[in-house]
């Protein structure tokens, strides 16, 4: 017997109040499609991320929802640091801030790269994720050098979780050096992972881990019981604080 597949839902282009389908749901093939239209207003993508869903599209396409099975996400008190990156790290030939640039790192992330000259951070993608900053739910970090800024990342914050969207660097672990101050920062912020949406080398070589999208959604769904810690940031922790081991026990590891 042929397992049946259900029809994808699609929204009506600006519909932000029908609600988007269980996660479990998804596609197998492609991995994690889940529905397509809607929108992207405040409302609509802090019920999406609530539920474990994100919006990703190519320009020319209808808006794409996903889920993907398996998730890759990066615990704070996971995060592995190499020798070479703590070397960079205590050079200190750079700053970091919060939520100084947002707009500029959403651009710089949508910038065309050497093996990716296209981009899904479309026009109507960075001025959704610029209400969501405005809104208190995005937010960036910067790394400047010489009052040029050479790296950063931006995603949304809920409950809990940050949920990752793009990364850049315009030097050398320009993005490395950002992802370890944010994931320190959480951290001591006491939240419970950083959603990676889907596995890279880059990530993975920073301790980000794959698991069942079911245990992911459980996972979520303790931490959107928290508190939403609301925009602007501020940076409140030292170098020493990102160089020192985990300050997490195992009893607050996700399981």
């Amino acid at each position: 017997m042929t397992e049946s597949i259900l029809p994808i839902p699609w929204l009506e282009s600006g519909d932000e109040v029908t609600p988007l389908p269980d996660p479990e749901t998804a596609l197998t093939e492609p991995n994690g499609l889940l529905a397509i239209g809607g929108s992207l207003s405040p409302a609509r993508l802090e019920a999406a991320y609530r539920s474990g869903i994100f919006p990703w599209y190519s320009p020319g396409e209808p808006i794409l929802w996903w889920s993907p099975d398996p998730r890759a996400i990066l615990r704070p008190e996971q995060l592995h640091i190499s020798r070479s990156m703590r070397r960079a790290l205590r050079r200190a030939d750079y700053d970091i801030s919060l939520d100084t640039a947002f707009d500029a790192v959403v651009r710089e992330c949508a910038a065309p790269r050497a093996d990716q000259p296209g981009t899904w951070i479309t026009r109507e993608m960075q001025a959704a994720y610029s209400r969501l900053h405005t809104a208190g739910l995005a937010h960036s970090i910067e790394v400047w050098r010489d009052d040029a800024l050479i790296g950063g990342l931006y995603g949304v914050s809920i409950g809990r979780a940050f949920f990752g969207e793009s990364m850049f660097s315009r030097a050398a672990n320009g993005s490395k050096i950002a992802l370890i101050w944010l994931m320190r920062q959480i951290e001591a912020w006491g939240f419970d992972f950083l959603d990676c949406q889907l596995p890279t080398p880059h990530l993975e070589s920073l301790g980000a881990v794959c698991i069942p999208r079911k245990r992911f959604l459980l996972a979520l769904a303790a931490s959107q019981r928290q508190p939403t810690r609301l925009g602007p940031w501020h940076l409140d922790i030292q170098l020493d604080d990102v160089l020192s081991t985990s300050r997490l026990g195992d009893s607050q590891r996700l399981r």
